[in-house]
């Protein structure tokens, strides 16, 4: 008789190596290689600054155009119509929960201090019954590549690493 153990803690992390997000990374060059980070909403992110950034990202189905995804996900978290010309594809990064993110790089500029998010609810203080809204971006910034490096979550890195190493990106020697 073989023997079975079920562990249910596993069904969570499984479902997330399923879930897949679309994003954008919008780089300038003012001088230095800049990357447009956002910084989410919400209680627990609030004091959180180091290796907390990331790019504006969403899920999507595998019925969806993950590009169209990426371009409508940066709309509704930034307030801002992606306009670059060339969008060029990324390596995907596979999260540490699992999560697989495929990202476009595309040059673009937008004004950071006036990003407009949407907003998601959640019960806030937990458990104590009541539904708060919070924007799922509290603000934006232009990072030189060396800072964002710092700045972004440690799954994100390798997409900046990639961005650098693009035509026209790459550092001077």
């Amino acid at each position: 008789m073989a023997w079975a153990i079920y562990f249910p803690e596993l069904d969570d992390s499984l479902e997330e190596m399923k879930k897949q997000s679309a994003s954008l990374l919008m780089y300038r060059r003012h001088g230095v290689l800049e990357v447009f980070l956002v910084h989410p909403g919400g209680p627990y992110w609030v004091k959180k600054d180091v290796a907390s950034w990331s790019i504006p990202k969403g899920e999507f189905d595998a019925d969806e155009d993950p590009l169209e995804v990426a371009r409508r996900e940066f709309e509704e978290e930034t307030g801002f119509i992606p306009r670059g010309k060339a969008f060029k594809p990324l390596t995907p990064l596979r999260q540490p929960g699992g999560k697989m993110v495929h990202a476009w790089a595309v040059e673009g500029d937008c004004d950071a201090a006036a990003v407009k998010s949407n907003s998601f609810s959640m019960e806030w203080p937990p458990h104590s019954g009541k539904i708060q809204d919070f924007p799922e971006i509290d603000r934006a910034e232009w990072f030189a590549i060396d800072d964002a490096k710092v700045k972004i979550l440690k799954g994100q890195v390798g997409f900046l690493e990639e961005v650098e190493s693009l035509p026209g990106c790459k550092k001077p020697r």
